[in-house]
């Protein structure tokens, strides 16, 4: 399995690091494609700098470089996710600007039938947000705001990020046992 992952500027940094160090213990191959933002707010957040940042993913791809394999439909990936999505990026992909290479490389993923999954990261949303995700929606992109559930009772940040990223491996349609399952009272 070869998976796309996006890094935009939106709040939640912790959760990309965690799905990348994810697929990596899973063997998974990842490309990752980081927006200058993405790379400002990973390292402001987490103090985790783009190199490390780079060093969880099988391949890194520049978000200038137009001629990166995943900017052509010809180079076959499995899907693609977008951790966090910003407004800014959803927005371009529900509008099919292609300004980067990572709002190039949705394009692709949707245009090929392939599975992209975005995940925003905005409260409140304003209704420009809505209506781009809910064209997106109708597209077959995945929607996957992180909310994280309390019903498991987590004692930390840790164990929602863990929850929310088995949760994330769960779209992915990838077995995991990060993901406190219900079961039921």
């Amino acid at each position: 399995m070869k998976i796309v992952v996006g890094v935009s500027g939106g709040s939640g940094a912790i959760y990309a690091i965690s799905l990348l160090k994810a697929l990596k213990e899973l063997n998974i191959e990842t490309h990752l494609v980081v927006s200058t933002m993405g790379e400002y707010v990973t390292n402001h957040e987490t103090d985790v700098s783009l190199e490390e940042l780079k060093s969880f993913a099988t391949y890194f791809h520049d978000n200038k470089n137009f001629a990166a394999p995943i900017a052509s439909g010809s180079f076959k990936v499995d899907k693609m996710v977008v951790v966090p999505c910003s407004m800014k990026t959803l927005s371009a992909v529900a509008s099919g600007y292609s300004d980067s290479l990572l709002t190039r490389a949705c394009d692709v993923t949707m245009k090929e039938g392939r599975d992209l999954i975005l995940v925003p990261r905005e409260t409140p949303l304003s209704s420009i947000h809505l209506e781009n995700m809910l064209k997106l929606s109708k597209m077959g992109v995945t929607i996957f705001p992180l909310s994280p559930g309390f019903y498991n009772h987590p004692q930390s940040i840790e164990d929602i990020v863990i929850n929310m990223t088995g949760r994330l491996l769960d779209m992915l349609k990838i077995d995991n046992n990060l993901v406190n399952r219900w079961k039921g009272l």
